[in-house]
Protein backbone atom coordinates (compact mmCIF):
# COMPACT_ATOMS: atom_id res chain seq x y z
CA UNK A 1 0.00 0.00 0.00
CA UNK A 2 2.75 2.64 0.88
CA UNK A 3 4.36 1.86 -2.56
CA UNK A 4 0.93 2.04 -4.47
CA UNK A 5 1.04 5.82 -3.00
CA UNK A 6 3.92 6.35 -4.30
CA UNK A 7 2.34 5.39 -7.77
CA UNK A 8 5.05 2.56 -7.40
CA UNK A 9 2.97 -0.11 -8.11
CA UNK A 10 3.31 -4.03 -6.55
CA UNK A 11 0.57 -5.18 -9.12
CA UNK A 12 -2.84 -5.87 -8.06
CA UNK A 13 -2.90 -5.81 -4.58
CA UNK A 14 -3.10 -9.14 -2.72
CA UNK A 15 -1.44 -9.27 0.64
CA UNK A 16 1.17 -11.49 -0.52
CA UNK A 17 5.19 -10.33 -1.86
CA UNK A 18 6.07 -11.73 -4.91
CA UNK A 19 8.02 -10.73 -8.11
CA UNK A 20 6.49 -7.35 -8.77
CA UNK A 21 6.65 -6.24 -5.31
CA UNK A 22 10.09 -7.00 -5.05
CA UNK A 23 10.48 -4.96 -8.70
CA UNK A 24 8.25 -2.12 -6.53
CA UNK A 25 10.69 -2.28 -3.68
CA UNK A 26 13.66 -2.37 -5.81
CA UNK A 27 12.80 1.00 -7.43
CA UNK A 28 11.62 2.96 -4.34
CA UNK A 29 14.77 1.88 -2.54
CA UNK A 30 16.71 3.41 -5.81
CA UNK A 31 14.72 6.28 -5.33
CA UNK A 32 16.04 6.72 -1.88
CA UNK A 33 19.41 6.13 -2.84
CA UNK A 34 19.62 2.81 -0.94
CA UNK A 35 20.79 -0.53 -1.93
CA UNK A 36 17.93 -2.07 -4.59
CA UNK A 37 17.85 -5.78 -3.14
CA UNK A 38 13.98 -5.61 -3.27
CA UNK A 39 14.18 -7.01 0.59
CA UNK A 40 12.18 -4.91 2.93
CA UNK A 41 14.96 -4.45 5.30
CA UNK A 42 15.23 -2.03 8.10
CA UNK A 43 16.25 0.95 6.63
CA UNK A 44 13.54 0.38 3.68
CA UNK A 45 11.07 -0.04 6.29
CA UNK A 46 12.16 3.64 8.20
CA UNK A 47 11.45 5.11 5.24
CA UNK A 48 8.54 3.34 3.68
CA UNK A 49 5.40 4.69 6.13
CA UNK A 50 1.86 4.88 6.01
CA UNK A 51 0.44 8.43 6.30
CA UNK A 52 -3.09 7.64 6.24
CA UNK A 53 -5.22 4.18 7.19
CA UNK A 54 -5.12 1.54 4.66
CA UNK A 55 -8.23 0.76 4.49
CA UNK A 56 -11.46 3.01 3.50
CA UNK A 57 -15.53 2.01 3.70
CA UNK A 58 -17.06 1.78 0.10
CA UNK A 59 -21.24 1.85 -0.19
CA UNK A 60 -22.53 0.07 -2.64
CA UNK A 61 -24.83 2.17 -4.73
CA UNK A 62 -27.87 1.25 -7.24
CA UNK A 63 -25.50 2.77 -9.55
CA UNK A 64 -22.95 0.59 -9.23
CA UNK A 65 -25.82 -2.22 -9.66
CA UNK A 66 -27.68 -0.86 -12.78
CA UNK A 67 -24.27 -0.73 -14.54
CA UNK A 68 -23.14 -4.44 -14.53
CA UNK A 69 -24.30 -7.02 -16.76
CA UNK A 70 -22.21 -10.35 -17.82
CA UNK A 71 -19.95 -10.65 -20.18
CA UNK A 72 -20.52 -12.28 -23.87
CA UNK A 73 -18.71 -15.69 -24.43
CA UNK A 74 -17.82 -14.96 -28.10
CA UNK A 75 -16.65 -11.97 -30.13
CA UNK A 76 -19.67 -11.47 -31.52
CA UNK A 77 -22.08 -11.39 -28.41
CA UNK A 78 -19.36 -8.74 -26.85
CA UNK A 79 -20.32 -6.58 -30.05
CA UNK A 80 -23.78 -6.85 -29.28
CA UNK A 81 -23.44 -5.63 -26.10
CA UNK A 82 -24.23 -1.65 -24.90
CA UNK A 83 -21.06 -1.64 -22.94
CA UNK A 84 -18.34 -3.74 -21.74
CA UNK A 85 -19.31 -2.85 -18.35
CA UNK A 86 -18.59 -5.19 -14.86
CA UNK A 87 -19.96 -7.76 -13.96
CA UNK A 88 -19.81 -7.75 -10.41
CA UNK A 89 -19.79 -5.38 -7.63
CA UNK A 90 -16.73 -7.39 -6.46
CA UNK A 91 -15.02 -6.64 -9.95
CA UNK A 92 -15.51 -2.98 -9.97
CA UNK A 93 -14.73 -2.44 -5.91
CA UNK A 94 -11.23 -4.38 -6.67
CA UNK A 95 -10.53 -2.22 -9.64
CA UNK A 96 -11.60 0.72 -7.67
CA UNK A 97 -8.85 -0.11 -4.49
CA UNK A 98 -6.28 -1.48 -7.35
CA UNK A 99 -6.87 -4.66 -5.43
CA UNK A 100 -6.88 -8.83 -5.96
CA UNK A 101 -10.81 -9.66 -5.98
CA UNK A 102 -9.45 -12.40 -3.21
CA UNK A 103 -8.27 -10.08 -1.07
CA UNK A 104 -11.71 -8.06 -0.65
CA UNK A 105 -13.34 -10.71 -0.04
CA UNK A 106 -11.12 -11.50 2.48
CA UNK A 107 -11.53 -8.36 3.96
CA UNK A 108 -15.13 -8.89 3.66
CA UNK A 109 -16.11 -12.25 4.90
CA UNK A 110 -19.98 -11.89 5.43
CA UNK A 111 -20.36 -10.16 2.37
CA UNK A 112 -22.59 -12.34 0.00
CA UNK A 113 -21.35 -11.00 -3.42
CA UNK A 114 -23.94 -13.22 -5.43
CA UNK A 115 -26.86 -11.31 -4.18
CA UNK A 116 -25.75 -7.38 -2.81
CA UNK A 117 -27.65 -5.19 -2.07
CA UNK A 118 -27.31 -1.26 -2.36
CA UNK A 119 -26.60 0.57 0.92
CA UNK A 120 -23.80 -2.10 2.01
CA UNK A 121 -20.84 -1.20 3.64
CA UNK A 122 -17.54 -2.78 2.36
CA UNK A 123 -13.95 -2.17 3.50
CA UNK A 124 -11.30 -2.18 0.93
CA UNK A 125 -7.54 -0.35 0.49
CA UNK A 126 -7.35 3.23 0.09
CA UNK A 127 -5.23 3.64 -2.56
CA UNK A 128 -4.57 7.48 -4.56
CA UNK A 129 -2.08 8.39 -6.76
CA UNK A 130 -0.12 11.13 -6.12
CA UNK A 131 -1.71 13.93 -8.23
CA UNK A 132 0.15 14.84 -11.13
CA UNK A 133 2.12 18.32 -11.15
CA UNK A 134 2.95 17.97 -14.81
CA UNK A 135 3.34 15.77 -17.75
CA UNK A 136 6.54 12.81 -18.06
CA UNK A 137 9.11 13.81 -19.93
CA UNK A 138 9.51 10.04 -21.12
CA UNK A 139 8.78 6.79 -20.48
CA UNK A 140 10.46 3.65 -21.04
CA UNK A 141 9.64 0.07 -21.39
CA UNK A 142 11.69 -2.64 -20.17
CA UNK A 143 10.91 -5.89 -21.71
CA UNK A 144 13.02 -8.30 -19.71
CA UNK A 145 11.60 -7.12 -16.34
CA UNK A 146 7.81 -6.15 -17.61
CA UNK A 147 7.91 -3.09 -16.65
CA UNK A 148 6.95 0.50 -17.59
CA UNK A 149 8.24 3.47 -15.98
CA UNK A 150 7.41 7.24 -16.49
CA UNK A 151 9.92 10.19 -15.76
CA UNK A 152 10.21 13.64 -15.34
CA UNK A 153 12.09 16.45 -17.34
CA UNK A 154 14.91 15.52 -14.40
CA UNK A 155 14.34 12.17 -15.00
CA UNK A 156 12.61 11.92 -11.65
CA UNK A 157 10.45 8.58 -11.74
CA UNK A 158 6.81 9.79 -11.93
CA UNK A 159 5.85 6.44 -12.02
CA UNK A 160 6.16 2.44 -11.95
CA UNK A 161 3.85 -0.11 -13.32
CA UNK A 162 3.91 -4.28 -14.01
CA UNK A 163 3.47 -4.97 -17.97
CA UNK A 164 2.47 -7.30 -20.36
CA UNK A 165 4.72 -7.57 -23.41
CA UNK A 166 4.82 -9.49 -26.69
CA UNK A 167 4.34 -13.64 -26.47
CA UNK A 168 6.63 -13.07 -29.75
CA UNK A 169 10.24 -11.94 -29.49
CA UNK A 170 9.70 -10.87 -33.12
CA UNK A 171 6.93 -8.61 -31.92
CA UNK A 172 8.67 -6.85 -28.99
CA UNK A 173 9.88 -3.71 -30.93
CA UNK A 174 12.97 -2.14 -29.20
CA UNK A 175 13.96 1.09 -30.17
CA UNK A 176 12.54 4.73 -29.78
CA UNK A 177 8.43 4.72 -30.21
CA UNK A 178 6.13 7.93 -30.37
CA UNK A 179 2.70 8.62 -28.60
CA UNK A 180 0.92 9.85 -31.57
CA UNK A 181 -3.01 9.78 -30.12
CA UNK A 182 -4.53 8.96 -26.70
CA UNK A 183 -7.88 7.85 -26.47
CA UNK A 184 -10.02 7.51 -23.00
CA UNK A 185 -12.78 4.24 -22.96
CA UNK A 186 -12.00 3.33 -26.61
CA UNK A 187 -14.13 0.73 -28.45
CA UNK A 188 -12.40 -1.94 -30.29
CA UNK A 189 -11.97 -3.40 -33.51
CA UNK A 190 -12.26 -7.65 -33.57
CA UNK A 191 -10.17 -8.45 -36.98
CA UNK A 192 -9.86 -12.00 -37.15
CA UNK A 193 -6.80 -12.54 -39.50
CA UNK A 194 -5.08 -10.83 -35.69
CA UNK A 195 -6.68 -14.20 -33.29
CA UNK A 196 -5.58 -17.43 -35.60
CA UNK A 197 -6.64 -19.36 -32.06
CA UNK A 198 -9.60 -18.03 -31.65
CA UNK A 199 -12.12 -21.04 -33.48
CA UNK A 200 -14.65 -18.34 -33.67
CA UNK A 201 -11.76 -16.00 -35.99
CA UNK A 202 -11.03 -18.96 -37.75
CA UNK A 203 -15.08 -19.57 -38.89
CA UNK A 204 -15.36 -15.47 -40.12
CA UNK A 205 -13.15 -12.99 -41.50
CA UNK A 206 -15.85 -10.52 -40.50
CA UNK A 207 -14.87 -7.33 -38.30
CA UNK A 208 -16.71 -6.35 -34.87
CA UNK A 209 -16.50 -3.50 -33.55
CA UNK A 210 -16.56 -4.13 -29.31
CA UNK A 211 -18.34 -1.06 -27.48
CA UNK A 212 -16.07 0.84 -24.25
CA UNK A 213 -15.49 -0.18 -20.95
CA UNK A 214 -12.92 -1.58 -17.99
CA UNK A 215 -14.11 -5.58 -20.00
CA UNK A 216 -12.83 -3.95 -23.43
CA UNK A 217 -10.14 -5.92 -24.49
CA UNK A 218 -7.99 -2.60 -24.54
CA UNK A 219 -9.52 -1.73 -21.10
CA UNK A 220 -10.44 2.09 -20.26
CA UNK A 221 -7.51 3.82 -22.27
CA UNK A 222 -5.58 3.24 -25.51
CA UNK A 223 -2.53 5.15 -25.75
CA UNK A 224 -1.31 4.85 -29.80
CA UNK A 225 2.25 4.57 -30.44
CA UNK A 226 3.79 5.76 -34.32
CA UNK A 227 4.29 1.73 -35.40
CA UNK A 228 1.17 0.76 -36.80
CA UNK A 229 -1.10 -1.92 -34.23
CA UNK A 230 1.02 -0.88 -31.59
CA UNK A 231 0.07 1.21 -27.97
CA UNK A 232 0.16 1.32 -24.52
CA UNK A 233 -3.61 0.10 -23.09
CA UNK A 234 -5.72 -1.55 -20.05
CA UNK A 235 -6.96 -4.81 -19.47
CA UNK A 236 -9.82 -6.86 -18.23
CA UNK A 237 -7.90 -9.11 -15.87
CA UNK A 238 -5.54 -6.83 -14.38
CA UNK A 239 -4.49 -9.61 -11.24
CA UNK A 240 -3.05 -11.15 -14.52
CA UNK A 241 -0.84 -7.92 -15.97
CA UNK A 242 2.86 -8.97 -16.05
CA UNK A 243 2.13 -12.95 -15.66
CA UNK A 244 0.85 -13.69 -18.96
CA UNK A 245 1.85 -12.01 -22.40
CA UNK A 246 -0.03 -9.95 -25.68
CA UNK A 247 -0.06 -10.20 -28.59
CA UNK A 248 2.55 -7.15 -29.28
CA UNK A 249 1.33 -3.80 -27.28
CA UNK A 250 2.05 -3.03 -23.83
CA UNK A 251 -1.11 -4.07 -21.36
CA UNK A 252 -1.59 -1.99 -18.21
CA UNK A 253 -3.48 -2.42 -15.71
CA UNK A 254 -7.05 -0.21 -15.89
CA UNK A 255 -6.07 2.06 -12.87
CA UNK A 256 -2.32 1.98 -14.31
CA UNK A 257 -3.53 3.14 -17.86
CA UNK A 258 -5.57 5.68 -16.70
CA UNK A 259 -2.87 7.24 -14.41
CA UNK A 260 -0.57 7.08 -17.33
CA UNK A 261 -2.69 9.19 -19.69
CA UNK A 262 -2.74 11.87 -17.35
CA UNK A 263 1.09 11.86 -17.67
CA UNK A 264 0.95 10.96 -21.62
CA UNK A 265 1.05 13.39 -24.47
CA UNK A 266 1.16 13.26 -28.09
CA UNK A 267 4.53 13.07 -29.78
CA UNK A 268 5.90 11.90 -26.17
CA UNK A 269 9.15 9.72 -26.45
CA UNK A 270 8.72 5.90 -25.52
CA UNK A 271 11.80 4.32 -25.60
CA UNK A 272 11.58 0.15 -25.21
CA UNK A 273 14.67 -1.73 -24.12
CA UNK A 274 15.47 -4.71 -24.13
Amino acid sequence: MALARRAISPGSIDGAIGFQTRAAIAVFQQTENLPATGVLDTNTRVRLTLDAPLLTTYIVTTNDLAHLQPLGKSWLAKSQQSALDYETELELVAEKSHSHPELIQRFNPDVNWTNIAPGTVLKIPEVNYPVPADKAAFVVIHLDGKFLEAFGLETNLLAHFPCSIAARVEKRPVGELHVVVVAPNPNYTFDPELFPESPEAQQSSQKLVLPPGPNNPVGVVWIGLDKTGYGIHGTPSPELVGRTESHGCFRLANWDAAYLMQLVWVGMPVLVQP
